[in-house]
């Protein structure tokens, strides 16, 4: 009896272990990509992280009734979860950071999202770009936008790469400028 229970127990452990371990970060674009090239789609592919307040304000303006058919309808969007806290980095994407930094995002902080075609090119990032006295150029990560020059650059990169309106892209600007509040 006590070695059925000891079994029991381990399985029950090993399940919950499994449950806990979160997917590979190429496993999770490669459906991403692989369901975008079936649907026509870009990928949006964030990165966060569950202590992250700005990473849910930006999946609560996603995820918004106002807008959410405009951008479901262009994108097919998953997340990457890095940069955990103390105690909860089982539920980071392992190479999810390595993917961050390959998508230019090494030091960005988060959110960091990025759009890819639909065969996983790289069209932008949540950068901001300007030329710097040096002649180099530095970028600053806009993250979840807000303000009036972020929702004008998260728009500038949707006018680029989806076929939204005027005034759907207007209901969009709409909805993110709410995450200033």
């Amino acid at each position: 009896m006590r070695f059925s229970i000891f079994i029991l127990a381990m399985v029950v452990s090993f399940n919950l272990d499994a449950q806990t371990t979160a997917a590979p970060a190429s496993i999770v674009l490669e459906k991403a990509v692989t369901e975008a090239t079936v649907k026509n789609k870009k990928v949006l592919l964030m990165f966060h992280a569950s202590w992250c307040g700005w990473c849910h304000k930006m999946d609560n303006a996603l995820n918004d009734i106002s807008c959410k058919k405009y951008f479901d309808d262009n994108f097919v969007i998953t997340h990457i979860t890095v940069l955990e806290s103390k105690g909860k980095q089982n539920l980071e994407n392992p190479g999810g950071l390595e993917m961050m930094e390959k998508f230019n995002g090494k030091e960005q902080g988060l959110p960091y999202w990025v759009i890819l075609d639909k065969d996983g090119y790289l069209l932008f990032d949540s950068q901001v770009r300007k030329p710097q006295a040096d002649g180099s150029i530095k970028g600053q990560n806009v993250g979840c936008p807000a303000s009036q020059p972020e929702v004008d650059h998260f728009i500038s990169i949707l006018k680029k790469t989806t076929s939204l309106n005027a005034a759907e892209l207007a209901t969009i600007a709409k909805r993110f400028r709410l995450n200033e509040q």
